[in-house]
């Protein structure tokens, strides 16, 4: 990798200068799981590195009027670490959880998951249930979006020359809103994800669902936001009725591709069945707060 440059900034506005400044690629590197990976096997080849994990403020999770807000450099393993955050969001914690190793864990950070731009991303179904937003930095200043706008499709995001994700902002859940992620994996562990999903819901006193955001992934170019499948939730108990809607607006939603993890078929199969069981574990914990 000839004349690869390597900058350690201690600022947002140094960083967005590194990353603007050069004509070439410059990427940020904030956990450096996929990026070096990348790096090593030739598939990417930048100018410039600019590691963001000597920012302050990049690194942990805070809690605010409303809101947690995590770095865009806090390490996976760091989630389930915070207790407060754990109980709130355990979807987003589980998502997590599953990227990697326990090694690859105290590395990986939710914005390079996510800015990594892979269909099949663990901890981004989740974040996009939750509503999750992020702060971008970049040339023209510091400019927030939602989880969902920043995959454009495989391996492509929105952000642009010089931008970075600084920090999300999850919102505290409201009483008896909860939320879960599954995937399926050919393996037992450290796998890719067939198909992940993630759902959020919130309930009334007697268990009927008034909000829910249900979320796929690996079945598109990019993770889907089925309104249908919260149709079918929003207004009902999670019955035999609701259950067989629900799988069913899953399954419509699905794009996806045949490969060596699954067919078409299977994988659009699969989205139904991790819909309905992912609705029945966040309707547990919602009704249990």
């Amino acid at each position: 990798m000839p004349n690869l440059s390597f900058t350690a900034p201690t600022t947002v506005d140094e960083a967005v200068r590194m990353l603007a400044g050069g004509a070439g690629l410059a990427k940020p590197l904030s956990g450096g799981t996929d990026l070096l990976v990348q790096l090593r096997s030739g598939r990417m080849r930048p100018e410039a590195i600019v590691d963001i994990k000597r920012i302050p403020g990049l690194i942990g999770i805070r809690e605010e009027a409303g809101e947690f807000v995590i770095g865009a450099a806090t390490p996976g393993v760091m989630l389930s670490a915070h207790k407060a955050f754990e109980h709130a969001w355990p979807g987003i914690v589980e998502g997590a959880d599953l990227i990697g190793s326990q090694q690859i864990q105290g590395r990986a950070s939710l914005a390079g998951n996510l800015c990594n731009a892979s269909p099949a991303a663990d901890s981004v179904p989740a974040m996009i249930a939750a509503r999750a937003t992020c702060v971008i930095a970049g040339p023209n200043g510091r400019r927030t979006a939602p989880v969902e706008a920043i995959v454009i499709g495989p391996g492509r995001t929105s952000l642009e020359k010089g931008e970075f994700i600084v920090e999300f902002h999850v919102p505290k859940p409201k009483p008896h809103q909860s939320d879960a992620y599954l995937r399926f994996i050919p393996r037992t562990e450290m796998d890719i994800a067939v198909v992940g999903c993630g759902v959020n819901v919130t309930l009334d006193g007697n268990g009927v669902c008034t909000d829910a955001r249900v979320v796929l992934g690996a079945v598109a170019p990019t993770q889907v936001i089925v309104e249908d499948a919260a149709k079918a939730l929003i207004g009902h108990r999670l019955d035999e009725i609701t259950n067989a809607a629900l799988d069913a607006a899953a399954q419509r939603a699905c794009k996806p591709i045949t490969d060596k993890r699954g067919t078409i078929e299977y994988r659009t199969k699969v989205a139904g069945v991790l819909a309905r069981r992912a609705a029945k574990l966040a309707f547990e914990r919602a009704g249990a707060r």
